[in-house]
């Protein structure tokens, strides 16, 4: 009796996450590009205050800064390339 309910409780569970899981889709198809955004210029400010210094400071400037504008470029043309 005890497995049946407990059974019976994760079920109930699963559909409630199913109907969240479907209402949280619509509201984040309306947000989606804005949390898209706002996750591209944390990434630039993590990438710009902490990773640039960083790489430059223990005397290999020239492949950082080579292998940043390398990325860069590969990510644009990837972009461009798989639309």
């Amino acid at each position: 009796k005890k497995t049946f309910i407990i059974a019976l409780f994760t079920g109930l569970i699963e559909v409630l996450g199913t109907f969240l899981g479907y209402f949280a889709v619509k509201i984040a198809k309306v947000i989606l590009p804005f949390a898209l955004a706002f996750a591209g210029g944390t990434m630039l400010y993590v990438i710009s205050d902490e990773m640039i210094p960083e790489t430059h400071s223990h005397g290999y400037e020239k492949g950082a800064t080579f292998s940043l504008l390398v990325g860069f470029c590969v990510m644009l043309a990837m972009d461009v390339l798989l639309g």
